[in-house]
């Protein structure tokens, strides 16, 4: 029997779960990319707010709502997840799964430009406990930078995908969503006003800290 890689080994001790794994084929039925967030960074999502204690979850990328279903897992009776989709189709997809899992009141879709969306809520007075970016990729530093503008204080930042398959760390990759990447993953780890980690398993994922 060949040997297990650090993630699959991870993921074997996880207990099968019904309602994620129905998100997963219901993102490939609809022909939607089946790029949701690894398994065992989604259990950590659950626990982040659980630790953290978060009310206002802020999400930049709803897909088909697996990332929503881990984050509002952890969250208490008063708590809420605000996602931001682009496409009206993902988001419409995304409160269908969280509904079955029987967490469709806790969430809020708004759909259209994130960047739009961000400006809105803070007309609105609106301010997070922690945030899961997990979208286009080229605007991580923009959402990093609305992250902590919009942020209780304590709050929690965490950014999928920061490794691009191995483009962050390759010197010959040059295309406009690595450069970002790499600027979002040095302020997450470097910027003063954060404290910050990358854990680089699965395809990275940053944690960090608004002091």
């Amino acid at each position: 029997m060949a040997q297990l890689s650090a993630e699959e080994y991870v993921e074997s001790l996880l207990e099968a779960d019904e309602q994620l794994d129905k998100v997963a084929e219901t993102i490939r039925a609809e022909g939607m990319p089946e790029i949701s967030i690894a398994r065992g960074y989604g259990k950590l999502l659950t626990l982040l707010v659980q630790m953290t204690g978060a009310e206002r979850i802020l999400e930049i990328g709803a897909l088909g709502g697996y990332s929503g279903i881990c984050l509002a897992r952890g969250l208490g009776e008063r708590g809420k997840l605000v996602s931001l989709e682009l496409k009206q189709q993902y988001a419409e997809v995304a409160r269908r799964n969280l509904t079955a899992a029987g967490l469709g009141d806790k969430v809020e879709y708004r759909t259209g430009e994130a960047l739009d969306s961000l400006r809105r809520l803070e007309e609105e007075g609106y301010r997070f406990d922690l945030y899961f970016i997990d979208a286009d990729k080229g605007n991580y530093p923009n959402y990093l930078e609305w992250a902590i503008k919009l942020a209780n204080p304590g709050a929690v930042i965490v950014g999928d995908n920061t490794l691009l398959h191995g483009d962050s760390m390759n010197p010959e990759a040059k295309g406009n969503r690595v450069v970002k990447m790499r600027e979002f993953n040095e302020r997450m780890v470097r910027d003063p006003r954060l404290e910050g980690v990358i854990l680089p398993a699965y395809d990275g994922l940053a944690i960090a800290r608004v002091r």
